[in-house]
């Protein structure tokens, strides 16, 4: 498998919920959206700016409280966060989203920045892991977004200025280029919180082997 259709096969119940919970944003992101990429884009991205932002904060209020290098993590997660903020800034020019996708955005906004601040809190590690599928279903739908673009069903356009002035794009670019360098940016994403969840799950299995010693140690002596 290419690097960029790369999948992480789930390892535990962790990932499976991970994986499960990604998978029922994709089907409702399906059923609502259908064809419109431009207008899933927008919503998505809304969305997808917010894991960066949460995980970033709650990062650095830990590294404040155990008083803690936070080996360069708070930098990648707010870089992300960022970076995804400007994937919504360029759809925004594409689609022009209506009133009704805008209360949309809202309200998927305030759930979903909860729903993630509590699974965060709970287990960064599945946290991590549900960013990383997400970002997954990303690269899938910018994949399909570009075909249609190739092939003609979608009409493709020049470039927003704010998209040719982010990624320093030629002058003459097109949307199809724009979703190329997304897509690419995804999967960035995607392989840095797969990454992130791969780490923590080796520290909790090294806290559990270290606790399991002790335990044995204590029923030795007893």
């Amino acid at each position: 498998m290419d690097n960029l259709n790369r999948h992480f096969k789930p390892k535990n119940k962790s990932d499976q919920v991970a994986l499960a919970f990604t998978k029922f944003l994709r089907f409702v992101a399906d059923t609502f959206f259908k064809k419109k990429y431009g207008h899933r884009a927008v919503v998505l991205e809304t969305v997808a700016a917010v894991p960066g932002m949460v995980a970033g904060m709650l990062t650095h209020l830990k590294s404040l409280r155990k008083m803690e290098d936070d080996k360069g993590w708070i930098k990648i997660l707010l870089d992300e966060a960022e970076n995804e903020r400007m994937h919504l800034m360029t759809f925004i020019e594409v689609a022009k989203p209506t009133s009704i996708e805008r209360f949309v955005i809202i309200a998927a906004q305030f759930v979903f920045t909860v729903m993630y601040s509590i699974i965060y809190l709970i287990s960064q590690r599945t946290a991590h892991r549900i960013v990383g599928y997400f970002e997954e279903e990303a690269v899938f739908s910018y994949s399909d977004y570009l075909k249609e673009l190739e092939s003609g069903r979608i009409k493709d356009q020049p470039a927003p200025k704010i998209a040719i002035d982010y990624w320093n794009l030629p002058l003459h670019s097109t949307l199809k280029d724009v979703v190329r360098v997304v897509r690419d940016d995804e999967a960035s994403h995607r392989d840095v919180n797969h990454s992130f969840a791969d780490i923590l799950n080796e520290k909790n299995l090294s806290k559990k082997q270290t606790a399991d010693k002790k335990e044995a140690k204590t029923i030795e002596l007893k």
